[in-house]
C-alpha cells in the first residue's frame, strides 16, 4: 500500500507519525511525506512532496504574549487556516504524482483533509495532542460557530462538502490513552495508541545520586519562558536534597548549584528523573509519564491548559500559574509531586497497553 502523510511544519506534530512510518516501511508499504518546506525535509528522512513555504508559519512569529481567545484566534486566523490555505496545491500535486491508498493527516494540517476528500480517497486523522477530542469549545458554543464559519469558508475555497476537518469519518489516531485524555468525541471513531516517541538520541549519565528534578518548557517557548525558568533554578537552588536540571534554550541563567543545559534529550533524561515540571507541551507530558514521572505542569497557551487538567484529574501532577509562579510555588509544587507517582504509574501502564505505532500502522492498513 501507499501512505501519504501531510503534515505541519511543526516537529511535535511530526514525531508521533515517523515512529508509525517506520512500522509501515518495515511492513512492505511505500510512505511519502508532504508539507511545508524547507522545515519538513529538516524533520523527516524519505521520499518528500513539498507544499507550501514553511517561512512565513515559523513558529517564531507567534506573538509571546498571545493567552486565551487571542491566542487561539492567531491560531486559527494566522496560521491553521493560512497554512490549509497555502498547502493545497502541494498536497493535490503529490497525491497526482504519489497516488496513495490512504492519506493521513494530521489536525494542523487540514488541506490534507481537503484534498482526499476531493479525490475520494480514504483519510485518517493524527491527533498528536489530545485537546481537540476532548471539544474544548463545546461549552463556548458563540467560538465553536466562528471556527465552524473559518472552515466552512475553507471548504467552499476548495469544493469540499465534508464537516470537521478536523476529524476523518473513518480514523482518528490518538496518541494517547483514555487513562490520560479521557473519552473523546462519541461521532468520531478514535482509536487511542498511546503516544509514540522516537528513541531519544544519546544517553544522560549526569547523575549524582540524588533525586533529579528536570525543568523544561519547550524549544519553542524561549523568550516567553526566561522569568519562569529563572524562578526554577532560584527554587532548586533552595532544594540541596534534590539535583535539579534546567533546560535553558537561551543560554542566559547562571547557577553554581543547578545543572543548565540548552537542550537534553529527553527520554533518556526522563528515565532518571523523579518530577518533571513542564509547560504542558503533548510530548513532554507523554514522554514523562511513559516514564512513570510525575509532573507539575504550568501551561503558557494553547492546548497546554486542557493537557494540565487532564494530568490532574488522572492524579498524575500538580498544576501551577506560569505567569505567576514565584520560586517558592515552584519548591512546594515539587514537594508535592511525589504524591503523585501512582497516578503517573497507571498512565504508563496505559501507554504500554495501548499498542503505539504497531496498532496505529494496523489501524491504517484496515482503510487500504
Amino acid at each position: 500500500m501507499r501512505f501519504l502523510l501531510v503534515v505541519p511544519p511543526l516537529a511535535g506534530h511530526v514525531a508521533p507519525l515517523r515512529g508509525v512510518a517506520s512500522v509501515l516501511s518495515s511492513r512492505g508499504h511505500s510512505v511519502a511525506w508532504c508539507g511545508p518546506e524547507p522545515e519538513l525535509s529538516t524533520l523527516v528522512a524519505g521520499r518528500i512532496f513539498p507544499a507550501g513555504d514553511s517561512g512565513p508559519f515559523a513558529l517564531s512569529l507567534r506573538p509571546p504574549g498571545l493567552r486565551g481567545f487571542a491566542a487561539l484566534k492567531y491560531l486559527w486566523e494566522s496560521y491553521l487556516v493560512p497554512l490549509a490555505d497555502a498547502m493545497v496545491p502541494g498536497v493535490a500535486a503529490a497525491a497526482a504524482a504519489f497516488a496513495p491508498d490512504v492519506v493521513v493527516v494530521d489536525q494542523q494540517a487540514m488541506a490534507g483533509a481537503l484534498v482526499a476528500e476531493r479525490c475520494g480517497l480514504p483519510w485518517a486523522t493524527s491527533a498528536s495532542t489530545s485537546t481537540e477530542l476532548a471539544d474544548p469549545l463545546g461549552a463556548l458554543p458563540k467560538i465553536a460557530s466562528w471556527v465552524g464559519d473559518l472552515q466552512a469558508g475553507l471548504r467552499a475555497r476548495h469544493g469540499v462538502l465534508l464537516g470537521d476537518l478536523r476529524f476523518s469519518p473513518y480514523l482518528v489516531l490518538a496518541f494517547t490513552t483514555r487513562a490520560l485524555a479521557g473519552d473523546g468525541r462519541p461521532a468520531a471513531p478514535v482509536c487511542y495508541v498511546g503516544p509514540v516517541s522516537p528513541a531519544g538520541p544519546g544517553e544522560w549519565s549526569d547523575v549524582d545520586g540524588r533525586p533529579l528534578v528536570v525543568v523544561t518548557l519547550g524549544t519553542a517557548n524561549a523568550a516567553a519562558g526566561v522569568r519562569f525558568l529563572a524562578e526554577s533554578v532560584d527554587a532548586l537552588a533552595g532544594m540541596p536534597s534534590v539535583q535539579g536540571l534546567v533546560v535553558d534554550p537561551t543560554g542566559e541563567l547562571v547557577s553554581e548549584s543547578v545543572v543548565l543545559a540548552r537542550r537534553i534529550p529527553q527520554v533518556a533524561v526522563f528515565a532518571h528523573a523523579s518530577v518533571v515540571v513542564c509547560h504542558g507541551g503533548h510530548n513532554t507530558v507523554c514522554e514523562a509519564l511513559a516514564a512513570g514521572v510525575p509532573l507539575v505542569v504550568a501551561p503558557i497557551r494553547d492546548d497546554q491548559s486542557m493537557l494540565a487538567q487532564q494530568v490532574v484529574a488522572a492524579a498524575a501532577g500538580v498544576r501551577l500559574r506560569f505567569d505567576r509562579a514565584k520560586a517558592a510555588d515552584i519548591r512546594e509544587a515539587i514537594e508535592s509531586a511525589g504524591q503523585y507517582r501512582p497516578g503517573a504509574q497507571k498512565i504508563r501502564e496505559s501507554f504500554e497497553a495501548a499498542g503505539g505505532a504497531e496498532e496505529a500502522a494496523t489501524r491504517l492498513e484496515s482503510l487500504g
